[in-house]
């Protein structure tokens, strides 16, 4: 467990939220409660895990990383 201040903890949830604000909310308008849960439940699950490219992965998406560990963990 970390101490209060200590910034590092919170670094990868910062940078999800920085790219979920200038990649989705920002850009979108949404009329209803439904329709803003609808589109942020496609941006994470289809477009960020499975599409969207991470630099600290490699250049992969989360999912092709996760199946490269786990292939290697299997080797």
């Amino acid at each position: 467990m970390s101490r209060k201040g200590d910034c590092l903890d919170n670094a990868p949830m910062e940078s999800f939220f920085s790219s979920l604000k200038t990649e989705l909310v920002h850009r979108t308008r949404s009329a209803t409660h439904a329709e803003a849960k609808a589109a942020l439940f496609e941006y994470i699950e289809v477009f960020y895990n499975r599409q969207r490219l991470h630099s600290t992965l490699g250049y992969q998406t989360p999912i092709e990383a996760r199946e490269d560990m786990i292939t290697a963990l299997a080797a």
